[in-house]
């Protein structure tokens, strides 16, 4: 029987809560699929800063090493500078985990109705790669002089070719799974150096995918397709800034956020790599019991596909599936159900 070492990180807030509940379904699917997950908890997150003065201990990112997979829930906390989650943990591992590849799939379930009055599940479904460990989020800058009139700041986005090579191949492969098509969302002619190289590069791979149709399109017209004409896409692959807004504007079109799931993964699998909702922390709601924790636990299907338990995966996005048809939903999407109540209808779809 195979055995995964899963490392848990459930953060602040909500995090709290969907991730043990996320956790619940895992076991369940775990059970009826033979193989056993071996979990060891960690409370890292602002609230362990307020205590320690860090997002996680020095030998952090060592521990995690250690494990298979990290299963992550959300970090943040008002009393913390909302500069330092992402600075101190999130892109932290990500980094030195080499997780370049942000995988956030968006999807409409059965028995929800979208914002958009007018499409169908067959209209949304696509995923957004995002570039995870370079271009506008490496925060290579510097602020001079802030308080004087000649005050000065910088941001200074990183490409290289290897960088947008490796998420490109990725992009690609993904859509020869899929439907065959990839659509380069860019900017490339406000940000004629680094997005041009951007797209230079991509282009020169796409070359060597024949069987997939390349398409480049700017971000302002990438966001109105996807109020207007979501069913153009199949796979996106954008910079680490252009993902992280337009797969929110993902999850907004499906019905809630806490729908989204993600996958901060390492393709190589020479580390391991990190599953998590796209929402954040969501303090004001955290201890009430009604956060959807559908996000967590579809994250935790792409990490069972992940570690090669696809048909375990399979059965919890139709757990999720069969629980939305039925209209058990939290308020977040009109609904009355609890945390809870989700996670054991997807666990009584998996009995049955």
């Amino acid at each position: 029987m195979k055995n995964y070492k899963i490392a848990v990180v459930p953060g602040d807030g909500i995090g709290n809560e969907i991730v043990p509940t996320g956790l619940k379904v895992l076991q369940a699917a775990a059970e009826k699929h033979k193989f056993t997950l071996e979990i060891e908890q960690f409370p890292w997150g602002a609230c362990y800063y307020k205590q320690h003065g860090a997002f996680m201990p020095d030998n952090g990112l060592s521990t995690l090493k250690q494990f298979d997979a990290i299963y992550f829930g959300a970090v943040g906390d008002p009393e913390v500078d909302d500069t330092l989650p992402a600075m101190l943990y999130t892109f932290k591992v990500r980094t030195a985990f080499h997780q370049y590849v942000n995988y956030r799939p968006v999807k409409l379930l059965p028995g929800i109705e979208s914002p958009l009055r007018y499409k169908s599940q067959q209209d949304i479904d696509f995923v957004v790669i995002r570039e995870n460990n370079e271009g506008e989020f490496v925060q290579n800058g510097k602020i001079i002089h802030p308080d004087q009139p000649y005050g000065l700041a910088t941001d200074t986005s990183v490409f290289t070719r290897a960088g947008i090579e490796r998420i490109a191949h990725y992009s690609f492969q993904l859509a020869q799974k899929r439907r065959k098509k990839v659509t380069n969302v860019t900017k490339s002619n406000t940000l004629i150096n680094s997005l041009a190289y951007w797209d230079r590069v991509i282009e020169e791979v796409s070359v060597q995918y024949p069987d997939v149709t390349y398409h480049k399109m700017y971000v302002d017209n990438a966001s109105a397709s996807f109020v207007l004409k979501p069913e153009v896409f199949d796979v996106i692959v954008t910079t680490n800034m252009i993902g992280d807004i337009l797969s929110d504007l993902g999850g907004a079109i499906m019905g809630s956020l806490g729908l989204g799931p993600s996958g901060n993964i390492n393709p190589e699998r020479d580390f391991p790599s990190m599953f998590e909702p796209i929402h954040g922390s969501a303090p004001d709601i955290a201890g009430q019991g009604i956060a959807n924790p559908v996000g967590a636990i579809w994250s935790g299907a792409l990490m069972l596909e992940h570690l090669g338990e696809t048909a375990a995966a399979q059965d919890i996005v139709k757990g999720i599936e069969a629980t939305t048809q039925k209209g058990i939903v939290t308020v977040d999407l009109g609904g009355t159900a609890k945390t809870a109540e989700i996670a054991d209808s997807i666990i009584n779809h998996l009995s049955s």
